[in-house]
């Protein structure tokens, strides 16, 4: 998957042993790199525990998801299945098979809800509008029962909305890549909603960097994984026609039912407490997302 693919890049570069689950449902083997060992594998069935038995890892980096909050909104039980169920799944064959310590890919964008104020820490209320962000609070919820129930260490990172290349835009998330695409083939993206909306941009190169940060800490825990900064969608598409050199337009639809207003997340938790902060700006980040999708995109 996306956010998978670079951090397993990362891990092998600093000499860790990796390997990769995943069903390819979104996910491409194309992204798997050859040092790591790929395992075609639905994180909801038993084939997980053998993974587990013949590797038996220290670290899991749980980034498996569905990640849709139209499509959750629209069959919550399929939501659950994936997120719920498929996290318990590896939890479970984690405290058989001893490993140290979880890393979780939480949702900053979604577990908060309508924010009362912007950028929001760790400590603001939860009131997520979609079934998606029930999921990923209630796997926050369950990594802290199977650590104090089981001594198994864990960090959640929320991250706000992630970008860069190799992000799926076919799909209904991925606001950058989906735009970039359109752009560039010359078709106008729909906005849903007035585009007045905000988002936390986020690059996928600081999110491995978050999750690297928190690698070989013993403490538990959730992070704010963000910019700090409200970016609206109207001045999204703006930025990228731009940086791409062409401006086919938009349309607007409707909103989506279960989406935000306002976006925004402190990450001053992660910077005390590991130093991290977000390298890439937005201008950079989405450089470098054009020039991804210039490769890839067949006009």
């Amino acid at each position: 998957g996306f956010i998978g693919s670079h951090l397993a890049e990362r891990l092998i570069r600093e000499g860790h042993e990796v390997r990769v689950m995943d069903h390819l449902s979104t996910g491409r083997k194309e992204n798997v790199p050859p040092q790591a060992v790929f395992h075609e594998v639905d994180i909801r069935t038993p084939e997980v525990g053998q993974v587990f038995k013949d590797f038996q890892p220290q670290v899991i980096s749980h980034c498996a998801a569905q990640v849709d909050v139209r499509r959750s909104v629209e069959d919550p039980l399929e939501d659950a299945r994936s997120n719920i169920l498929g996290l318990i799944n590896i939890l479970e064959n984690a405290v058989k098979y001893g490993t140290r310590r979880v890393i979780f890919a939480s949702s900053g964008g979604a577990i908060y809800g309508d924010l009362e104020h912007c950028p929001a820490a760790e400590g603001h209320p939860t009131r997520p509008r979609s079934p998606y962000g029930v999921s990923k609070l209630s796997g926050e919820h369950y990594l802290r029962f199977y650590q104090e129930c089981y001594g198994l260490s864990y960090s959640s990172l929320r991250f706000s909305n992630v970008y860069g290349p190799r992000q799926d835009a076919s799909g209904e998330a991925g606001v950058i890549a989906i735009f970039t695409r359109k752009i560039l083939q010359g078709e106008k993206p729909v906005i849903h909603g007035d585009g007045r909306q905000t988002r936390d941009f986020v690059f996928v190169e600081d999110v491995v960097a978050a999750h690297m940060a928190v690698l070989d800490r013993d403490g538990q825990g959730s992070f704010n994984v963000g910019t700090s900064r409200e970016t609206t969608v109207n001045h999204l598409y703006e930025s990228l026609s731009q940086i791409v050199g062409s401006d086919p337009g938009v349309t607007h639809g409707p909103g989506k039912k279960g989406d935000l207003l306002r976006n925004s997340l402190d990450y001053s938790r992660l910077r005390e407490q590991t130093g991290w902060e977000p390298r890439v700006s937005l201008p950079d980040g989405l450089g470098h997302t054009v020039d991804y999708f210039r490769k890839v995109c067949v006009k």
